[in-house]
């Protein structure tokens, strides 16, 4: 359960490269939120995954792989979609926390997924399953945050 393969490595780069994406969206929400306390919220929450990144970072060049440097084509027109909805919805708080729910399931499917996988590090098991549980309580407190958005 120590082995560190170029499965693995491709693997946190993919989450890595998705850990960026969601930093970047986490801020393009917090500038287009109205409610102070829901702009915090993305503001906090980007400034977490900026951390999250940067461990996983630090993770991957310990095993002697390159760690991807950005975000993925995907996240960019995700990112766009948010701004054209903030641009149409009359309700800019609800369909961002919407969406900030959303990337927050798929985030915790995918650290799931690597974690599954059998020959993890341990320094990289912990440092993901920290990651998972700091994304999942969030979860759980995001929803109270609908009643105020």
């Amino acid at each position: 359960m120590s082995s560190y393969t170029e499965t693995v490595g491709n693997k946190l780069n993919s989450l890595l490269e998705k850990t960026n994406d969601a930093e970047k969206g986490f801020k393009k929400a917090a500038e287009h939120a109205d409610n102070p306390n829901l702009k915090a919220y993305f503001d906090r929450k980007s400034m977490e995954r900026k951390s999250f990144g940067n461990d996983l970072k630090s993770e991957i060049k310990t095993f002697g792989q390159e760690a991807e440097k950005g975000g993925s084509a995907s996240g960019t027109l995700h990112r766009g979609w948010m701004d054209v909805k903030a641009w149409l919805s009359a309700d800019n708080d609800e369909s961002m926390l919407e969406e900030a729910i959303t990337g927050e399931k798929a985030a915790l499917d995918e650290y799931k997924e690597v974690l599954k996988e059998t020959s993890l590090p341990t320094s990289t098991a912990t440092l993901l399953t920290q990651q998972l549980s700091t994304i999942s309580s969030d979860l759980s407190k995001i929803k109270r945050l609908e009643d105020i958005a």
